[in-house]
């Protein structure tokens, strides 16, 4: 009996483990995180688009998280969309990569960071920032000077 309340006290001392969520809906692009956030592949504008689509596939069938870039700039970490649980890298990112959506979630935040659990998909543009056609398969300023 001592364990058993003694563990139930425990357990009622717990914090929440999760914070509230907000429900949002959300327009931008889902990105490639790992290039977005490190730079390896150039400035932010240089990683989006359909300038950066291919590379955005491998990162997502990879495992790299994708990101929801909202068109005020805010990157919304992308915990799960849909019903899908293999979200990091799984079958609905790589069919989403650098299209422009609005999704309709739970945002939660901690540590001065977005996470969003898209529940659904309201609309998707398709690419909308098409790269290719303006600056052909490399953008020019992802190219050094010396080398145009």
């Amino acid at each position: 009996m001592r364990q058993l309340l003694s563990l139930l006290s425990c357990c009622l001392a717990l914090p929440a483990l999760a914070s509230e969520g907000t429900r949002i809906q959300v327009t931008g692009e889902i990105i490639d995180t790992w290039c977005y956030y490190s730079g390896v592949m150039g400035p932010p504008d240089a990683v989006r688009g359909s300038g950066h689509h291919t590379c955005a596939l491998w990162c997502s069938a990879g495992g790299i998280p994708v990101g929801l870039l909202a068109e005020d700039g805010t990157v919304y970490m992308v915990l799960k969309i849909g019903q899908d649980a293999q979200s990091a890298g799984g079958d609905t990112q790589l069919t989403l990569a650098a299209h422009t959506v609005t999704a309709d979630g739970m945002l939660y935040e901690r540590d001065g960071q977005n996470y969003i659990i898209v529940n659904d998909v309201v609309e998707d543009a398709d690419i909308t920032l098409r790269t290719h056609e303006d600056y052909g398969v490399v953008p020019p300023f992802a190219v050094p000077e010396d080398a145009r």
